[in-house]
């Protein structure tokens, strides 16, 4: 659970960001959308490393 203290006389709206930063930075919503389905190990492994070759073309190309 995310708590957020909110100190006297501080504005709702920076408050309201820092919840949103904390919210993003615990990766939440990520998990939640990662549980919805069952993915077998290999098919994670497999996404993995077609990430890792793009990623990896990307920066080779940035190079050059």
């Amino acid at each position: 659970m995310l708590i957020i203290p909110v100190k006297d006389g501080e504005n709702i709206d920076r408050a309201l960001k820092r919840f949103k930063r904390k919210f993003q930075q615990t990766k939440t919503m990520k998990q939640l959308r990662e549980r919805k389905q069952y993915v077998k190990p290999s098919i994670s492994r497999r996404q993995q490393r077609i990430k890792a070759k793009y990623v990896q073309r990307l920066r080779t190309s940035e190079e050059s």
